[in-house]
Formats: C-alpha cells, sequence, structure tokens
C-alpha cells in the first residue's frame, strides 16, 4: 500500500487552491496552488539527481523554504534529515555522514562553513539563495512518487545527551499518524488559520507543520527566524487562528512580556519538551485564557504520546484539578501508554515506574543501529527512558528522565518534585535541580537559581523546602546564576550543570 505524506499538500491545494499557504512574518509568500506547483518542480529537479529513499539533510534556520524543500523531498519518495542548525560543525559531521545524506541545503549564513565537509557519499552542499538551488525549479512537476507505509519520510537525530546522536527512523505511517492525533486529540484547524514556527522546524515546530498543511492553515515563518515575544505578539494581530508550539520557557517569556498587547487572534498554544510547572501554567492561562494544550512526546514518537487538552486546563472546578494541571494528561486515541517496572511489567495506578508507549506513531528503529533499536523496542513497546506514574482515570504524570532522577542514601529524588517547590519562592525566576556525586550520600542535590531581583537567602528557600517535602530532598546547597544553560528549543542542559560542578571543584 502506498502511502505518502506528500499527499496532504497536494489535497490541500486541490480543494484550497487559493488559500494562504507560506508566509513570511506579514508577508504572503505563496498560495495552495503555487506552494504545490513549486513543491512539484523542486521534486522532479531532486528526483533526477536522487533515488528513491536518499536522504536529503536540511540545515537551517527557520525559514519559508524549510516548508517547500520537506514536502519536495517526500513528493520525490525521498527522506529529510533536518539537523539543528546551531550544532557544532563536528557534530553535523557526524549526522550527515551517519545518515548518509546525499545532498545537504543550508542556509546562506552557514554556507561557509558546511561547504568544505567532506563526507563521503555527499554530492553537495546547496545554498538556498543560491543559484544551484534556483535551478532545481527548472524541470517540469512529477507526479508523487508511491511509498510504503513503513518508508522512511524523516531522520530525527535525537540531541546525543549520551554518546552520539541516534537516527530516529519515523515513516510515511508515524507521520500520518500524528496528524490523525493531533486533528482528533490537540484542535481542529479550519483553512486560514496560521501556525507560527518560532520554535526550530528542524525539531517540534516541523512536525505541527503538517497537520496546518493538511487543512489548509498558513505556516508563518517570523522574520527573525526565531523567538522574540515582541514580534510574536505583532504577529498575532495579523493573523487570525493562530496556534503556535513553544517550550515552556518560551511560555514563560510570553508571559513575562510587558504590555496589553491584544491577543484574540491566538487560538491555541501547544507546549511541551520540557516540565511546565503548575505556577508558570497558571499565569499563562491568567494571561491568554484557555489557549493552552500539553503535549507530551519525544523523536521516537513525536507530538503523540500524551495529550492534556484546552478542556483540561478549563476543568478548574475538578477536584483533582490541581494534579491534572501538574500531569501530562492521557493517551492520545489509538496510543496505549503503561508505566511499567524493570522487568516490564505493568504497575498498579500510583506506582512509578518507567513509561511504555505503542502505537502507530511509534518510530521504527534507530537508522543503522539494530542493537539500539532492539534495546529501546523490546516487547514492542517504546522504551522512553522516562519515569513517571499513572492514576486510576488514566492521567499520566512525568517524574523525570531515568538519568536525571538523583538517588541520595537509597532513596529517589525527582528533580522537579523540588524545583515546583522553590519556584513558589517570589525570588526565584527560574531553578534547575541535578545531582552531585557524593562520597557518603552517593548523590547530593544541588539547587541552581536564577533570582528574580534581590537573591533569595539559602535559609528562606531551606525553609521552604522544609514546609512542602521530604527533608532528604531539600537541596544541600544553592548556586546562584544569571542564568541556566539551555539548548535551542529551551530545555535546560542538565547535563552542562552537572559538568559546571565538575569544572568548579566543588565537593560536599
Amino acid at each position: 500500500m502506498s502511502i505518502n505524506i506528500a499527499q496532504l499538500l497536494l489535497r490541500a491545494a486541490q480543494i484550497h487552491p487559493q488559500r494562504p499557504a507560506l508566509a513570511r512574518g506579514e508577508r504572503l509568500l505563496a498560495s495552495y496552488a503555487e506552494l504545490a506547483a513549486r513543491v512539484g518542480r523542486l521534486a522532479a529537479g531532486l528526483a533526477a539527481r536522487l533515488q528513491p529513499g536518499d536522504r536529503v539533510a536540511l540545515v537551517m534556520k527557520n525559514c519559508p523554504q524549510y516548508v517547500e524543500l520537506m514536502f519536495a523531498c517526500w513528493h520525490a519518495g525521498l527522506a529529510v534529515v533536518p539537523i539543528n542548525a546551531k550544532l557544532h560543525p563536528k557534530e553535523l559531521e557526524f549526522i550527515l555522514a551517519d545518515s548518509g545524506a546525499r545532498l545537504c541545503f543550508v542556509s546562506a549564513d552557514l554556507y561557509a562553513a558546511l561547504a568544505p565537509l567532506a563526507v563521503a557519499g555527499m554530492e553537495e552542499v546547496i545554498d538556498i539563495d543560491g543559484p544551484e538551488y534556483a535551478r532545481l525549479f527548472a524541470a517540469a512537476t512529477m507526479p508523487v512518487a508511491p511509498r510504503a507505509a513503513d518508508d522512511a519520510a524523516w531522520l530525527f537525530y535525537t540531541s546525543g545527551t549520551t554518546g552520539r546522536p541516534k537516527g530516529v527512523t519515523l515513516t510515511h505511517r508515524n507521520a500520518l499518524a500524528a496528524v490523525f492525533n493531533y486533528l482528533s486529540d490537540v484542535d481542529g484547524i479550519a483553512p486560514g488559520d496560521a501556525i507560527i514556527h518560532a520554535a526550530p522546524m528542524s525539531h517540534g515546530s516541523g512536525f505541527y507543520m503538517l497537520p496546518h498543511v493538511a487543512r489548509a492553515g498558513v505556516n508563518v515563518v517570523p522574520e527573525s527566524g526565531g523567538f522574540d515575544p515582541a514580534e510574536i505578539f505583532a504577529l498575532l494581530q495579523a493573523h487570525r487562528g493562530v496556534t503556535m508550539f513553544a517550550a515552556p520557557t518560551m511560555v514563560k517569556r510570553l508571559v513575562d512580556h510587558p504590555g496589553d498587547a491584544d491577543t484574540s487572534g491566538l487560538k491555541t498554544i501547544v507546549y511541551g519538551g520540557g516540565p511546565m510547572y503548575t505556577a508558570d501554567c497558571k499565569a499563562a492561562l491568567r494571561r491568554f485564557g484557555y489557549k493552552l494544550v500539553q503535549i507530551y512526546g519525544q523523536g521516537e514518537s513525536p507530538m503523540t504520546i500524551t495529550c492534556l487538552d484546552k478542556a483540561l486546563h478549563a476543568d478548574t472546578t475538578h477536584p483533582r484539578y490541581e494534579q491534572r494541571l501538574a500531569s501530562v494528561g492521557h493517551a492520545f486515541t489509538g496510543v496505549e501508554v503503561r508505566v511499567a517496572d524493570a522487568d516490564d511489567r505493568p504497575l498498579p495506578a500510583g506506582e512509578i515506574g518507567e513509561i511504555l508507549v505503542r502505537g502507530d506513531t511509534m518510530m521504527a528503529g534507530y537508522w543503522n543501529n539494530p542493537a539500539a533499536s532492539a534495546e529501546t523496542l523490546r516487547g514492542g513497546w517504546l522504551h522512553t527512558g522516562d519515569v513517571g506514574s499513572m492514576d486510576a482515570d488514566g492521567f499520566l504524570t512525568l517524574k523525570d528522565r531515568s538519568k536525571d532522577v538523583i538517588i541520595s542514601g537509597g532513596s529517589n529524588i525527582y528533580p522537579r518534585e523540588v524545583e515546583e517547590v522553590l519556584l513558589r519562592h517570589p525570588a526565584v525566576s527560574e531553578v534547575s535541580v541535578v545531582g552531585q556525586a557524593d562520597a557518603e550520600w552517593g548523590e547530593i542535590v544541588i539547587a541552581f537559581v536564577v533570582a528574580r531581583g534581590q537573591a533569595p537567602d539559602s535559609a528562606e528557600l531551606d525553609a521552604l523546602c522544609l514546609d512542602n517535602i521530604a527533608r532528604f530532598k531539600r537541596p544541600k546547597r544553592y548556586v546562584m546564576v544569571d542564568s541556566l544553560p539551555k539548548n535551542n528549543t529551551g530545555k535546560v542542559l542538565k547535563t552542562r550543570l552537572r559538568e559546571l560542578l565538575v569544572e568548579s571543584g566543588h565537593t560536599h
């Protein structure tokens, strides 16, 4: 059976040819008919050089070409490899070699750094603003290449927090299932609604492009190519029915942005990719109304493990509203989620274990890595590496990544629990809790704190912890910092914080 997700664009162009498809800031660039025509020609240009199944790398900041390149690759029967544009050239070189990418498309600002890379099997690095890119549109359009449901559509490289990044193989079936999940459980999209791509299109925002194309929404790339709160508020005046995907740190920056901007154009903020603390969530609901949806997913099952929808955010009279707001909601339609022990046996409600996932959104495996694939997908379940518990109503609460759990004196301490408490202090703006090796306890709890104004007194923070959590969970030390290290999706880099402790020579 052939299912190619490129058909999503063709269908939208057939039904809604004059609807806007692509915008740069407030400027409309292409209708659906125009976008589909460009994609068909670009696909033919690619197909003249490559074979079905070949990989094409995209190393670009957010730009309109992202949309046309991804759909042109799929149209031509190729697999896309979107790569974080902020990676070091050596990291990029590894991913290009590992994926076997034949072509690499880059934005002009990255061309000089990437053109000299010598990667076996890679034919050319192409500047998307250069003449070589323009020449690819010279061919007449081609029909959509047939693809099997389980053929690779997208190779998503994990952040590589443990060793080398792994290429998650996402198929046409995975992508289509994710689109259906979004439209059934997250949000309806009307033709002409907009998505603002302020988060990297190489990651989460790129996935949210798919349901919007399927429903003839307009893909809006900010002029800055990234996230700027003032720019976002301005774009809310220019577009209607606006959705954006945002890491919790981005939501917090929108909430903290001064002024009383009109947000009636905003329809939905989908947040995920890190912990959203309850206090921050409530502040966002006060600022924007009940327009928030939380999604829990990971590269191996993108945007589709659990969902806390708008209605659940708005159900303030529910007796367990606070607990539900602190959860990541319940499993998506057609997705099974369970919490299991070390032997993969399901645990009863309330008990903490690893989160396992099964369904059509689950990756095919890791690219060219059968050992890692077999380990992660053993027993037919995706082993997420995340730790959590599920209540009797099926609401999943994340504790932490298994590697972030602190084991002190034989007891498990979940950093998020400590962070939630410390954030209640009015002088704490941001906080991240990590474990530090300790001869006596195995690990001790260290809190990195970004102050709001005057730095809080450690005795006050201690008292706050002792009022709310067990004594053994209280941080042994508070490290005041100007900012927390984050990756380009806004996730706090706990690995970097642990490195800072080692580099500073701090021991307890």
